[in-house]
């Protein structure tokens, strides 16, 4: 599937086939997708916990607002910030040379190492973005998803066993969609979300295409 026709068909779905089961190498292939997504200093600040146990899907629809589609879906699978990556650069520079390990293992501390905030800020970005692809990839793999922000943390926490370091940033439900997605609900015009050269300036104009 061309890349802009997976951004376009990729819709929010609420109502999955329960009978539809989720291979794994069909996971694979879609964390695969979310790891190449970029993040600062290749710090790959994230864990995913999937979750195809029926029994801890319905323990997390309990604390998420009793939303059918966390119990329903295929794979109920949680993006999880690491807030401690900075700590051992070594994991994620294994190939990198003996200079550029020295050079990127000290910015990498001195950058994170004394401000927690711009690590969490840091491990949203970057779930944000390993979200975005999964959610493409499985466009493109002829699968449906859900992006979820719609869950009590503290219990998501304790239901998968997260340690400190790994807060629960972001829920996808994955699975086949029983029903199509409800039209949109109206996008933005160009001059509302776009400045050219500066803040307020909108020489271009114009409906964004919701097809």
């Amino acid at each position: 599937m061309e890349v802009f026709e997976a951004i376009r068909k990729r819709r929010s779905i609420r109502q999955f086939d329960q009978e539809h089961q989720l291979s794994d190498d069909d996971l694979k292939r879609l964390i695969e997708a979310g790891c190449l997504a970029p993040t600062s200093f290749n710090i790959q600040n994230w864990h995913f916990v999937a979750v195809r146990d029926k029994a801890v899907q319905l323990e997390l629809r309990a604390v998420s607002f009793n939303q059918a589609q966390v119990e329903e879906c295929s794979v109920t699978l949680i993006l999880t910030g690491r807030l401690d990556a900075h700590e051992d650069p070594s994991r994620v520079l294994r190939n990198a040379s003996d200079d550029l390990q020295a050079m990127f293992t000290g910015m990498i501390k001195g950058f994170y190492g004394k401000d927690a905030d711009l690590s969490l800020q840091e491990a949203c970005r970057s779930v944000a973005f390993a979200g975005q692809n999964i959610m493409l990839a499985a466009c493109a793999m002829g699968l449906d998803s859900c992006a979820m922000i719609g869950f009590q943390s503290e219990e998501v926490t304790r239901i998968l066993g997260l340690p400190e370091t790994h807060p629960p940033l972001l829920m996808l439900t994955i699975g086949k969609a029983i029903q199509p997605p409800k039209p949109r609900m109206g996008l933005l015009d160009f001059e509302e979300v776009l400045s050219v050269d500066r803040f307020g300036h909108h020489p271009l104009t114009g409906t964004l295409d919701e097809s």
